[in-house]
Formats: structure tokens, C-alpha cells, sequence
């Protein structure tokens, strides 16, 4: 599955992008806020990712800004399935931060995940990262006021983290002319 925002093309993993998965991903400060990255992040991990099957009902896009010579990655968004529904993840690769990649990109896979159907998504940030917070208010999450500890594979430890849902409205069909 591919998609395509303003400034991005979301698209799926492909196995010869694992250099430019570990490149992206290979920060700590970065992967302290993923739940399931682990640090050091390795290339076997990225080899990995890059591998893994897609569900169709919960599809991961690599962001990628279109260029002449083909695609340079800036990230990575998609759904997850979890014990209560569908979850929102997303990362930047840091020297893409503070573009509005990640609302962009987030906004992407909403538009999806309307698409399949999903009528509610959830997201959550770690407390010391707030940024991500604003990107997830920016999308129009509205904190549940749960705030639980979550596990941080890199991290090594459960992480206080704030809880958002977001509502889908199927979108309006336009009137049709008589």
C-alpha cells in the first residue's frame, strides 16, 4: 500500500532499506521514545523491520521525500493492533524534526486508517517527550487523562506514558448534482 501527502511519499518497507532504517532510527534520544525499538539499535534490527510481513488492516509506511534520484527516508508511521484497538506510532529521524514531517506523515495514515474503517485510534507520548504530544494535539487527539506506565525496550524499564484518542468520523461524501 503507498500513499502520498503534500511533501511525502508513504510506502512500505522493502528489505534492501534496512541502511536507511538503521541510519534514521539509530539515535538514542530518538529511540528512548519508541516502545518496541531496542538501543542500541542494531543492524540485524533494521534488517529486520525491513523484512517483517505487513497486516493489511494495520499498515507501516516508511516517509520518504520524493527526489530525482529516487527517495531519500525520513522517518517511519503506521498502525499497530493492541489489546483495546488501533494505535498510532510514528518516528523522525532527527535531522527532520521541527519540519511538521511527523503531522504530515501522521495525518497520512489517519487518512488510512479512515479508509479501513477503524472508527477510533489511540497514541501515547512519554512524559519527558512532549513534542510529541503537541504533533498528536496537532491531529486532533484529545488526551483520555490516563497517564500508564508503558514499556521501553530501550529504555530498559516501564515509562510513565500520556494516553490520546482519536475519533473517526467516516468523512462527508459530497451531494451529488441532481
Amino acid at each position: 500500500m503507498f500513499h502520498r501527502t503534500e511533501r511525502l511519499l508513504l510506502r512500505p518497507a522493502w528489505p534492501e532499506d534496512w541502511e536507511m532504517i538503521l541510519w534514521g532510527i539509530g539515535d538514542e534520544r530518538m529511540v528512548r521514545n519508541l516502545a518496541k525499538a531496542p538501543w542500541p539499535y542494531l543492524p540485524e534490527h533494521a534488517q529486520e523491520f525491513a523484512r517483517r510481513g505487513q497486516d493489511p488492516r494495520f499498515p507501516s509506511f516508511l516517509l520518504t521525500l520524493p527526489e530525482s534520484r529516487g527517495a531519500r527516508l525520513i522517518g517511519c508511521a503506521g498502525l499497530g493492533e493492541t489489546a483495546t484497538g488501533v494505535e498510532l506510532g510514528y518516528w523522525i529521524a532527527r535531522p527532520y524534526w521541527n519540519r511538521g514531517y511527523a503531522t504530515e506523515g501522521a495525518r497520512g495514515v489517519i487518512e488510512i486508517a479512515r479508509l479501513l474503517g477503524h472508527p477510533r485510534i489511540e497514541a501515547g507520548h512519554y512524559l519527558d517527550n512532549p513534542a510529541s504530544g503537541r504533533v498528536l494535539r496537532k491531529l486532533g487527539f484529545q488526551p483520555t487523562g490516563a497517564v500508564r506506565r508503558r514499556d521501553c525496550v530501550a529504555r530498559g524499564e516501564p515509562t510513565p506514558c500520556a494516553n490520546y484518542a482519536l475519533d473517526l468520523q467516516p468523512e462527508e461524501m459530497p451531494a451529488r448534482a441532481a
